[in-house]
């Protein structure tokens, strides 16, 4: 697809913003909608040109790509009446970033393909601290030929696009991907309190993690700033939540059973509860502790 193709982007919260920027910034012409006037205001600010309704954001144009945060969000943007759907072009290409249910992405891909528009699955995996880098990937389900039109649309914001299949097939690699970060955390909490527990010094621990054999890139991750016990949100303990719901429920709808999903589901829910939703999702770290009778390892990297 050449730099004159126009996008339509619904959505630019913290998510949305960056990646809608790093495409105007590859040359393409990006109008965007948005509930929040102060998100279009920052996109505005970037070159984004803002529009007054969804409708208005994409009607006419070849691509539009929506990231929106939950199936809610989505069913009303895009069905309807008054939906983007309804405003789109016959023949143009429907993008969806968000991590939402294969439930509600194909009742939008049957809309879509009434419509005689094609819709491309795109789930982004990363979070915002890293957005405005490029440094996301997608994984890519729906129309192959469409997938091959728009890829450098997408390559503009993510730094690789995977594609998977003709269906919900994105969907359920980016809910696999999410489910074992989400277990990550929890089994970096429970190792940190059992070595705390026995005796290792805080940094001396975080140094063996990063030098053993699990030492992945999302162990690598979080080592750095549980160095500084900085918990500070790149993705939230309610967006986990969130998440961690949606993996439940398509673990139930083909008959996988996710017992450590529901396990770390019951924990995040523990940190909502206790005020904590806000904070970044490695904070199951700070609860282990605490049912551990632990208290904060002082700043010399003491256990």
């Amino acid at each position: 697809m050449s730099k004159t193709a126009s996008i339509g982007w619904i959505g630019v919260g913290k998510m949305g913003l960056p990646m809608a920027v790093l495409a105007r910034k590859a040359g393409f012409d990006v109008t965007a909608y948005d509930r929040g006037a102060e998100r279009l205001a920052l996109a505005s600010g970037e070159g984004v040109v803002s529009a007054t309704s969804a409708a208005a954001a994409v009607v006419g144009k070849d691509v539009v790509i929506a990231s929106l945060p939950d199936d809610k969000a989505l069913r009303g943007a895009m069905l309807g009446p008054d939906g983007v759907v309804a405003a789109m072009s016959p023949g143009a290409v429907l993008v969806e970033t968000s991590t939402v249910s294969a439930e509600i992405s194909a009742e939008l891909g049957a809309a879509a393909e009434a419509a005689g528009i094609h819709y491309l699955r795109a789930p982004v995996s990363g979070n915002a601290s890293i957005a405005h880098t490029g440094a996301l990937t997608c994984f890519v389900s729906g129309p192959k030929a469409a997938f091959d039109g728009v890829r450098p649309v997408l390559a503009s914001f993510t730094r690789a696009q995977t594609y998977l299949g003709g269906a919900e097939e994105a969907r359920y690699a980016k809910l696999a991907v999410n489910l074992m970060i989400a277990v990550s955390a929890g089994m970096m909490a429970e190792s940190l309190a059992l070595a705390r527990k026995g005796g290792i010094a805080w940094q001396d621990i975080l140094n063996v993690l990063d030098d053993s054999a699990i030492a992945s890139p999302m162990v690598k991750y979080k080592t750095a700033p549980l160095r500084h016990r900085n918990f500070d949100s790149t993705f939230s303990c309610r967006q986990m939540a969130k998440d961690l719901d949606l993996i439940l429920g398509a673990g139930h709808h083909v008959d996988v059973p996710l017992p450590l999903a529901a396990h770390m589901r019951e924990v995040y829910g523990s940190l909502i509860a206790q005020g904590e939703g806000e904070v970044d999702f490695i904070a199951p770290v700070r609860l282990a502790e605490r049912l551990s009778g632990l208290g904060e390892p002082d700043g010399g990297g003491a256990a």
